[in-house]
């Protein structure tokens, strides 16, 4: 029960509450309890049982999903969040098991083993948040190093992103929390440890209040729309009109000759955009009934002079019948022309797909997806140029949460926009997103423009800065200038194999002093 409580603990530290001494604490307080333990079976354990109430805590609003699942009883929701999180636990538990194996502390008080448990534990835990974010397609959200993430206006310890990643963001934290266990076990640890909390503390306390510069603004001026469209009124044919009325509105051109981007959410539009499909189709499932005119009215909203990139549905045909569909962004010009368009390539399985099919369909797992039809996932991060408008690479809703995949690296863009919907994320998903988009900003050295269905939408500024935003649950609209992107930092060349390079250096060290430790006995 210790060991769930703290996994619980750590969660804290995620958004919405961003109670990140609480992650600091938890971690240290698990690391006391494998110390204390005498076998691998044991620790193994203690690592699953830590991840099981922290992925349960922090994965919560994955419940809120099956409130808006016809095909599902709401109920299902939290057993689905605890489901998951005995899978997601294991990571935890490898980490633990494989840190507590290398190190081998024979003694409580030993403060060499403590120091080499803890530095190995932070290599282990790098390795299997990795692992985490691309086994089985991945479940990358929420990785433990976000918690030292700052407010708004800062960027806390994610400053250190650039140069060791996400993920080893997440090993630092480990490291962090192992310093009161190590300096509490030297011969003059009474004195030194509470120093050392101090100290910590205080220095953690600054960086993350620390303000980051002023963005420099580039030459492209965007307009991001929030309509407030709830997601029990997304999929209704019957307020298809309604919506769109209520992103046109938030999207004129304030001049006539206003020169913009702008930028929709995912799910918000209710036509499809492109012809060759059966008209049947278009009568059935859109408003305008013509692709032709849904492009013209959507090129009369944005002016002459602008670009539109939102979020849309495109299907894949066979013949006369669908087959699949694709979660798409179009780019569509003053004229209704479609400039250029982008498939989602990192689909949500049981959300947007159902994996084995075959097998699980007959089953009955098939309620578990929306609609009747699988999307199928386009090739990955592309960079579209728009010329004057700028380059842009999209990564559409949950592709943003992965590290080190979000930009095409043969073509950097100029910012990243991410539509999303985050209607079926409740109180704690759509915070959570925004840090995450935070990450990838700083990360690669570019700006994030979010356009979310009900929140939050924000303009993200190279340094991870949220510059300017729309709380949930409002509607409204950004205009401006997208921040100037810096030039490629050091994670946006190398990627995820900084924050490796980083584990294998910890693990090296826990080595030797594990070394030490036996030549000196």
């Amino acid at each position: 029960m210790a060991a769930i409580a703290a996994g619980a603990l750590a969660a804290c530290g995620f958004q919405p509450l961003a109670l990140w001494p609480l992650t600091l604490i938890a971690v240290a307080w698990l690391l006391e309890l494998v110390v204390r333990a005498r076998t691998g079976r044991q620790v193994f354990l203690l690592g699953w049982c830590f991840g099981l109430g922290h992925f349960t805590l922090g994965n919560n609003w994955i419940a809120t999903a099956f409130t808006y699942q016809a095909n599902m009883p709401a109920w299902l929701g939290m057993i689905a969040v605890v489901l998951l999180a005995l899978y997601l636990a294991l990571f935890p538990a490898a980490a633990a098991l494989a840190a507590w194996l290398v190190a081998r502390p024979d003694r409580r008080e030993d403060s060499r083993g403590f120091a080499a448990l803890a530095l190995a534990f932070a290599a282990t835990w790098i390795v299997t948040e990795w692992i985490r974010a691309w086994l089985f397609s991945g479940f990358a959200w929420n990785p433990l190093g976000i918690a030292l993430l700052g407010g708004f206006e800062s960027r806390g310890l994610g400053i250190l992103a650039p140069w060791i990643g996400t993920y080893g963001l997440s090993g630092v934290l480990v490291l962090l929390s192992g310093v009161p266990g190590i300096m509490a076990r030297l011969p003059s640890g009474k004195v030194l440890a509470p120093i050392a909390v101090a100290v910590l503390a205080g220095g953690l306390g600054f960086a993350m209040q620390a303000p980051a510069p002023a963005a420099q603004p580039g030459p492209v001026r965007y307009t991001l729309v929030q309509p407030d469209i709830r997601q029990e009124f997304i999929d209704d044919p019957r307020y298809f009109e309604r919506n769109f009325q209520r992103l046109a509105s938030l999207s004129l051109p304030r001049t006539p000759g206003d020169r913009r981007a702008v930028f929709w959410p995912e799910s918000g539009l209710g036509d499809f955009l492109r012809d060759g499909y059966p008209s049947y189709l278009y009568r059935i499932y859109t408003y305008a009934g013509d692709p032709e005119i849904a492009r013209r009215r959507l090129g009369r909203v944005v002016g002459p002079y602008g670009l539109l990139m939102t979020g849309a549905v495109d299907l894949v045909m066979e013949g006369e019948e669908e087959k699949a569909a694709r979660n798409s962004v179009t780019a569509i010009d003053g004229s209704g022309a479609i400039l250029a368009g982008y498939s989602k390539a990192h689909l949500v399985p049981f959300g947007e797909y159902l994996p084995m099919r075959s097998l699980l369909g007959p089953i009955g797992l098939s309620r578990l997806v929306a609609g009747q039809l699988d999307f199928l996932p386009g090739p990955g991060p592309r960079t579209v140029d728009f010329g004057a408008y700028g380059k842009a690479g999209i990564q559409i809703c949950y592709e943003i949460v992965f590290s080190g995949e979000v930009v095409d690296p043969a073509n950097r863009p100029d910012y990243i926009f991410n539509p999303s919907n985050d209607g079926w994320f409740g109180a704690w998903g759509p915070p959570q997103h925004l840090a995450q988009a935070r990450l990838r900003a700083i990360e690669e050295g570019l700006p994030v423009l979010r356009s979310t269905t009900t929140g939050i939408s924000a303009v993200i500024d190279a340094d991870g800065i949220v510059r300017a935003f729309v709380p949930r649950h409002r509607a409204g609209r950004l205009d401006g200038l997208i921040p100037q992107a810096h030039e490629p930092t050091l994670f946006a060349l190398l990627g995820n194999a900084l924050p490796l390079a980083l584990a294998a250096l910890l693990m090296a060290v826990a080595l030797c002093v594990v070394a030490l430790g036996r030549r000196r006995v």
